[in-house]
């Protein structure tokens, strides 16, 4: 074990791999200012649904999340030039997870991603080659790095893909309903608009998503498969940036491949002056038992997390029960409408409750079909009333269709939501049953 995790080995595929990370982490930041994201989604609402437990992280008022993110984007370009390497790092990870947990109308599988990898990174040996700090301070400067920090990469990348090509093993998405329904907005768009909404480019696209997930990992991993691999890489990662517009996670999968060349070939390409590490030193650090224990239990942790929705009643596309943190990522089609009465209960009078005076077009979408974030606006509600001295009851009525099948009601109506506690390790009977 201590040969398979502190063997040292060439850490060019590190140094190129922050710069990217940098770069990207400024993107995302800065073009969430410049497209409008931070606007409609942390300063245009009211309130956010923020994960369960962490209501008490919410924006900042007026036009302060402008500087956040910008302040974040700065963060990301010294990560990326190696500039006080680590707190910038653990800087832009606070700063991004507070705001990822702030917020689940514009969930995403790479903010997830972000999240997790922003913190591992403020652990990698980063910066110790090609960095301001490196040349502010030389006796950082090395050409190797243990190979735990390759390991790292290759295993919570093979846990995602593999995640993902299982979790569209389902019937609708077999039958490429799914695909068909997701192809459908992209009609309008040019030169590819047409194609996309043929029979034949569905069925390309499912299976073609399916083996794509479930291989890429082994085939980027044995040398005589991975330039095709990398290539393939490339082609999808680049098709679902245009076609879904789901920001830098096509160009981070892009960039991990140079976790998978040998260092040699990152090293022509973009590192021409760095020696190669050519020796084969396994240094053990005394704390190496604490290390190996916290480095297996992390693999383990995210093992199971995305199983934990097979502990829930009922299937995870209508509950949405263990959905997060899954990589359960492009998977269904889901829409609904919703109506929440609200009953006083001291005088038994019905308030009308309109969804637009409190909630965004997207916040809207979510508060009719997902039931965490029904549950959390019934909360609101109540709260809401609870200032001007009531104390009411919050009843749904909600129908949702999944993959364009008939609408069905999700939502108990006899159930007074704003009473009801919720509960992270139980399936809530209020949500009705899908079949």
């Amino acid at each position: 074990m201590n040969n398979l995790l502190f063997k040292r080995i060439d850490n060019t595929s590190l140094i190129v791999f922050r710069i990217c990370f940098g770069l990207l982490c400024f993107l995302e930041a800065a073009g969430a200012v410049v497209t409008g994201w931070v606007q409609r989604t942390l300063v245009d609402p009211k309130f956010t649904f923020s994960f369960i437990g962490f209501e008490w992280l919410q924006p900042l008022p007026g036009h302060w999340m402008y500087v956040y993110y910008i302040i974040m984007s700065i963060f990301g370009l010294f990560i990326m030039v190696g500039y006080k390497y680590r707190f910038s790092a653990f800087m832009f990870a606070v700063m991004w997870t507070s705001t990822y947990l702030m917020q689940k109308s514009s969930y995403n599988n790479h903010y997830y991603l972000l999240f997790i990898l922003s913190f591992i990174m403020v652990l990698m040996p980063a910066h110790h080659y090609a960095s301001i700090d490196s040349k502010l301070n030389p006796k950082i400067k090395q050409i190797s790095m243990p190979n735990w920090c390759r390991l790292f990469f290759i295993l919570q990348l093979l846990i995602l893909y593999t995640y993902a090509a299982l979790a569209k093993l389902y019937p609708d998405w077999l039958s490429t309903s799914v695909m068909g329904l997701l192809m459908q907005g992209k009609a309008n768009y040019p030169v590819i608009g047409a194609l996309l909404q043929q029979k034949w480019m569905h069925y390309f696209l499912t299976y073609g998503g399916i083996l794509f997930d479930g291989l890429i990992i082994p085939l980027l991993l044995f040398k005589p498969t991975r330039k095709i691999a990398f290539f393939s890489s490339i082609f999808f990662h680049l098709f679902n940036s245009i076609v879904f517009q789901i920001g830098i996670f096509p160009y981070l999968s892009i960039a991990f491949c140079v976790f998978f060349f040998e260092p040699k070939t990152i090293q022509q390409l973009f590192l021409k002056k760095k020696p190669i590490y050519k020796g084969s030193e396994v240094k053990v650090p005394k704390y190496h038992r604490f290390f190996i224990t916290v480095f297996w239990v992390y693999f383990m942790v995210h093992l199971a997390l995305p199983l934990r929705h097979y502990f829930y009643d009922d299937d995870v596309l209508w509950t949405e029960e263990g959905h997060r943190l899954s990589w359960r990522m492009m998977l269904r089609a889901k829409n609904g409408f919703a109506t929440y009465r609200v009953i006083d209960k001291a005088t038994n009078k019905a308030i009308a409750i309109n969804l637009d005076s409190y909630l965004s077009k997207k916040q809207k979408r979510n508060a009719s079909t997902k039931p965490d974030i029904i549950w959390q606006f019934a909360q609101y509600l109540k709260k809401e009333f609870a200032k001007q001295g009531k104390d009411v009851a919050v009843y749904v009525t909600t129908y949702v269709s999944i993959n364009g099948k008939p609408m069905k009601k999700l939502i108990d109506p006899s159930v007074n939501l704003a009473d009801e506690p919720w509960d992270h390790f139980r399936h809530h009977y209020w949500i009705l049953p899908s079949k």
